[in-house]
């Protein structure tokens, strides 16, 4: 004997919402009980853009005092430290959410080989930290022009050509 099924589409997608919602559950439980005032897991965020003349690197360090970063440059290699200091709690009790960091963090940064040690320059502002790195000459790009035996072409007037016809 045969059973015969209702289908019941809104029932179908309810299920499939509650799978989804179990597999979420799973994958990010426990994502909360991270200390992430504590981490700078997520590393320094920066740019890096490369101009003919120059590298430059932008760091995004909201509320970090300029006083309290350590900026070298060793080798090839751009080192980027700092610390944020923890605010002083005054008043007593729980936090419910809490996601600004702070704490001690440090990014390098491999270059290539060609840079001016000590013409580089740092500027902070609005929360930015800007360094300009110049390239040395021999690391910027040099134009080659291109040599050839084919002969220039012989160039004439328009209206003269028209005019004989």
């Amino acid at each position: 004997m045969f059973n015969i099924i209702r289908r019941d589409p809104f029932r179908e997608m309810l299920q499939i919402r509650n799978t989804m919602d179990r597999l979420f559950e799973d994958a990010f439980s426990g994502w909360w009980d991270v200390d992430w005032s504590q981490s700078w897991t997520g590393g320094l965020p920066l740019d890096v853009i490369e101009k003919d003349d120059e590298y430059i690197v932008s760091a995004s360090l909201p509320g970090i005092k300029p006083d309290d970063l350590d900026i070298s440059f060793t080798g090839n290699t751009l080192t980027i430290k700092g610390e944020v200091k923890a605010e002083d709690e005054k008043e007593q009790g729980q936090y419910h959410l809490r996601e600004r960091r702070y704490g001690s963090f440090a990014r390098s940064l491999t270059l290539p080989a060609g840079i001016k040690g000590d013409k580089i320059e740092a500027s902070y502002e609005a929360g930015i930290l800007k360094l300009h790195l110049p390239k040395a000459d021999e690391a910027k790009p040099k134009r080659i022009k291109v040599k050839t035996s084919v002969p220039k072409m012989i160039e004439g007037k328009v209206r003269e050509i028209a005019g004989k016809n």
